[in-house]
């Protein structure tokens, strides 16, 4: 469109101005796209008509909301034939991409479709109720589902697998109930993180990890090494089946507040804590191991049923002594999947209650896209830390410690705990 035309429109606009007599620049902006893209619709019908030996006969209207206002636009009509100008506005369409985009952007972000429609129409754009904000964030589901059904190469690898579940309340069969939000984070073969998969079950079941877990690997998500979860029965069930030969690391964190729990008293809470602790965060596999036992033992003398807790647990909170020294900081606890579920949380709390499984879905994919897009940034794992992995999966693990190494293990160990005790001690006087 030249400038001619421009500055016509401008001329003939009268200027909108605020009660104080200062000119309303949204107002001013609102009727000078309007004009504008009224002028270039009609300059394409006069193509257009001139084209197909026709004429003009009229007009409709449509109103379309923008971010600068309602624009209430002339669409020419022909005699013989027809004309839409597609290229200016969207069939069927009664709100524009930019404005589809803002109220994406927040619906992501986690604001509730009631406040959308307050923010926009605080901006002063064209008001829209939470039904309509509804209808446009359903846009977002054939991205979700495009996230939610990728396949995987079959020589992609991903040796290490998070799993966890949230709870959201949601309405379902009439009532509202807290429903599970099954999650699942890979890291593949070159370090990268993605989400691999996420799903809203009745409950956090058996059956249900099952058939989640059979949707990854049909999905292409194999080659685990290892996973890493909490000790849900029915999860551990159904990773033993899905993965097998996969180890399970249960989450240190969580193993640490199931012991607190086995405790009665805060102060025997307090010193399950800080024995163990320190236990993990030791360098040496061989001294991990040792300082796991002499806790274990203490906390035997004055907590038994904590002290079973981590007798049974022993195998699977120290799988993680199996992989790269540089990797454990990441492979002992379900962090990676805690924060996940807290970004979830966030979002979904200004819902408070989900109207469908739907609506619910579509929040959690959206926070998921964002989660996995973010991720895409930096590598999870450097590539030389994923080559450690290979080395070590090619020598067949680490070799055998020595009696020297063992006693050395033992007295680092010993100073380990004794260095616990010994804050704890402080801390009580």
């Amino acid at each position: 469109m030249d400038s001619v035309t421009v500055d016509a429109a401008v001329a003939a606009m009268e200027m909108p101005r605020l009660e104080d007599g200062c000119v309303n620049l949204q107002e001013l902006a609102r009727l000078l796209v309007e004009q504008v893209v009224n002028a270039v619709m009609d300059t394409m019908a006069e193509a257009a008509a001139e084209d197909a030996g026709t004429s003009r006969n009229g007009y409709r209207d449509r109103r379309l909301n923008t971010c600068v206002g309602p624009l209430e636009l002339r669409i020419p009509k022909l005699r013989a034939g027809t004309f839409f100008p597609e290229d200016v506005i969207e069939r069927y369409s009664r709100t524009d991409r930019a404005m589809l985009a803002a109220v994406l952007e927040m619906y992501r972000g986690g604001v509730s479709t009631r406040k959308v429609s307050g923010i926009v129409e605080a901006l002063g754009a064209a008001e829209l109720s939470k039904d309509q904000v509804s209808r446009i964030c359903e846009r977002l589901d054939a991205e979700v589902e495009d996230l939610n059904g990728r396949a995987f190469g079959p020589g992609e690898r991903f040796p290490y697998l998070w799993l966890d579940a949230t709870y959201v309340k949601c309405r379902r069969d009439g009532h509202v109930a807290s429903t599970a939000v099954v999650t699942a984070i890979a890291c593949d073969g070159d370090g990268n993180r993605y989400v691999v998969g996420f799903d809203v079950v009745d409950t956090e079941s058996y059956d249900s990890w099952l058939s989640f877990l059979r949707g990854l690997r049909e999905r292409g998500v194999g080659g685990v090494l290892l996973v890493v979860s909490d000790a849900h029965g029915g999860l551990v069930r159904a990773v033993g089946e899905v993965f097998q030969g996969a180890a399970w690391q249960r989450c240190v964190v969580h193993l640490i507040r199931d012991c607190c729990r086995a405790a009665r008293t805060r102060e025997r809470r307090a010193r399950v804590a800080r024995l163990l602790s320190p236990v993990f965060r030791a360098k040496d596999a061989l001294v991990v191991r040792a300082a796991y036992h002499r806790a274990t033992e203490l906390v035997a003398s004055f907590c038994p049923a904590a002290a079973e807790v981590l007798e049974e647990a022993e195998a699977d909170a120290l799988a993680y002594l199996d992989f790269p020294p540089s990797h454990w900081k990441r492979l002992r606890t379900n962090n990676v999947q805690e924060r996940t579920n807290r970004e979830i949380k966030r979002r979904s709390r200004v819902v408070q209650v989900f109207p469908s499984e739907a609506s619910l879905m579509r929040l959690v994919g959206a926070v998921m896209a964002d989660v996995d897009e973010g991720w895409q940034q930096s590598r999870y794992f450097s590539r030389e830390k994923m080559d450690e992995l290979w080395a070590l999966a090619e020598k067949g693990g680490a070799p055998a410690p020595t009696e020297g190494d063992l006693r050395l293990a033992s007295d680092a160990a010993a100073s380990i705990i004794a260095a616990a005790e010994v804050a704890m001690e402080r801390e009580a006087a």
